[in-house]
């Protein structure tokens, strides 16, 4: 896809990732591009630097979320790229409450379904569009200590591999960004979780690996390249890759310690 005149809608716009694909398309001259995020204030921020606008959206909310897709095929244009990019991070294993749970779900997973239902069926109806949804390296590969955030984006991958397969047909690429640790918000504090055992990577170069991803139409994004190898060690010896993730576990156990 070139991204040249396109009108793109971008969540978790405020900060980090999302801020950086907001400013890298207005700057490859994007007709529009959409601020979406539940930071009004941010959101804001961001369109008046790239000259695009702002709605606040709770995308744990599916009637939040369907409200702006319409508002925005109504007051800007129909929408060519979708950007479901807002995630959080919740550490822990089974002991995490089960609110706790949900919550990651509705962000994490439950938002890209949302906004595939409401904007895939319009999208289909003009000929085609183009989905590019956040998961992560951990949907790949897990992450030691995280079983909310493991287990859903994992999820968020399965769906959009499903979204890809189910809607190529109809003209509709899907894209599906999974880095390893990106200095975002989201990563202040963490220390040293196993998500930076190759290093924080710059949100700028994160948005650069998705532009070049969409303007070639290919499915997977790895700004990360160290992640490929860790995916066919994965795939070519499952139970030793295993024994792999078993003693980083215990290397983070105690270091915790």
């Amino acid at each position: 896809m070139d991204l040249k005149d396109k009108i793109i809608v971008v969540t978790g716009a405020a900060s980090g990732i999302g801020r950086a694909l907001c400013l890298r398309f207005a700057a490859l001259g994007a007709r529009q591009v959409v601020c979406v995020d539940r930071d009004s204030l941010g959101a804001a921020q961001v369109a008046a630097q790239v000259g695009g606008v702002a709605y606040t959206v709770d995308v744990a909310q599916e009637s939040q979320i369907k409200a702006m897709i319409l508002a925005v095929e109504d007051e800007v244009g129909p929408i060519d790229l979708f950007c479901s990019n807002a995630g959080i991070f919740i550490d822990g294993g089974m002991e995490v409450p089960n609110e706790d749970w949900q919550r990651i779900w509705d962000i994490n997973v439950m938002a890209h379904v949302w906004a595939a239902r409401h904007v895939a069926p319009l999208m289909v109806a003009r000929g085609g569009g183009y989905l590019l949804n956040t998961s992560s390296a951990a949907g790949l590969l897990n992450q030691v200590g995280a079983a909310p955030y493991a287990v859903s984006k994992h999820a968020a991958l399965g769906l959009a591999e499903w979204l890809a397969m189910t809607y190529g047909d109809d003209g509709i690429k899907v894209s599906v960004l999974c880095p390893q640790g990106v200095a975002t918000r989201m990563t202040e504090g963490m220390g040293d979780n196993v998500a930076m055992i190759d290093g924080l990577m710059d949100a700028d170069a994160v948005a650069e690996a998705c532009v070049l991803a969409i303007r070639e139409e290919r499915f997977l994004v790895l700004p990360h390249a160290e992640v490929l190898g860790y995916m066919q060690k994965k795939a070519s010896n499952y139970d030793r890759w295993i024994g792999g993730m078993r003693k980083l576990h215990r290397s983070f156990v105690a270091g915790k310690r």
